[in-house]
């Protein structure tokens, strides 16, 4: 088969969920988009006995029966909403359900609310949201503004190619390359800084650079590993990811700043959900579906109360 006539295949594949945010959307016909199916995912235990009265959100969530989290709606196996049903799927939304049956409320109960990166910090700090699951790295100026819980995935900036690819292993190979990322995300810069070679594209949504990967308009596309493996899972005959990582980003739970309970009951809630198998579980049933087997769960920084 020609490139020609795979791209627009792959296209349709990849970015039909994705039609209200990126513009994009596959022609009659076009095969659906693989994902987790609902009745393929794991089933959270919760524990009814719970209470955190020293939470002030924790207190609200029980007043009106559920968990308010924030969450990305455009990042395939990670957090992803299905712009027909209005359903949210993906690790980051396991990882939401499951700490929320650990806190007294059932896993489907939780209201999810697309957040944009840029908004994160605002959106808890103003109550918005009760917390926050959503490839959210947690470094010391974000710990200023609000809590984290986790980290309970470590991530690494990583490159996605054409499955045809075979001159690209690493961010050394990028010389020349067209390589895009995200108009002034932290990826975009390290490129630019590290591997001043390279000729950087950038776009203000990865789904974007995705689609001018598979149209050849880009060599490359990098962000966290993370976010890549969902995009190759989407399209597996069409894409991969390459090399090892050449970052550290370790994704945590974003909570209120002054919320020390809260943050200290989800750090011992992912821990025994790691211990009994659900954290894997939660993987395989997402980003797992991409054939990158699960890693282990990074150390839970379990830093002092400010």
């Amino acid at each position: 088969m020609s490139r020609h006539t795979r791209a627009p295949r792959a296209i349709a594949l990849l970015l039909a969920p994705l039609v209200l945010l990126a513009a994009a959307c596959g022609k009659d016909g076009s095969p659906p988009a693989k994902g987790p199916a609902p009745d393929q995912l794991p089933h959270y235990a919760v524990d009814r006995n719970f209470r955190l009265p020293g939470s002030p959100t924790w207190t609200r969530a029980k007043k009106r029966g559920h968990f308010v989290v924030g969450a990305k709606e455009d990042q395939p196996y990670l957090g992803e909403k299905d712009p027909a049903t209005g359903r949210y799927s993906g690790f980051d939304i396991e990882i939401a359900k499951m700490l929320s049956a650990s806190l007294g409320f059932p896993g489907d109960s939780v209201r999810f609310r697309t957040i944009a990166s840029a908004n994160r910090e605002t959106a808890l700090q103003n109550g918005q949201i009760d917390y926050y699951v959503g490839t959210y790295t947690i470094n010391a100026n974000r710990k200023k503004l609000v809590g984290f819980a986790g980290p309970y995935y470590m991530a690494g900036q990583s490159l996605l190619v054409r499955k045809d690819t075979d001159d690209i292993h690493g961010p050394e190979d990028l010389a020349g390359k067209r390589v895009c990322s995200a108009a002034g995300s932290t990826p975009y810069q390290r490129i630019k800084d590290d591997y001043p070679k390279a000729v950087l594209v950038a776009y203000d949504t990865y789904s974007v650079c995705v689609d001018n990967l598979l149209t050849y308009q880009v060599d490359a596309v990098t962000t966290d590993d993370a976010i890549l493996i969902g995009y190759a899972a989407k399209a597996p005959d069409e894409l991969k990811v390459v090399g090892k990582p050449f970052s550290k980003e370790p994704y945590g739970i974003g909570v209120p700043r002054t919320d020390n309970a809260l943050r200290f009951a989800l750090d011992n809630a992912l821990a025994a959900r790691e211990k009994n198998g659900d954290w894997k579980r939660a993987y395989d049933a997402t980003l797992g579906l991409s054939g990158v087997p699960a890693p282990e769960p990074p150390p839970i920084d379990r830093y002092p109360a400010s």
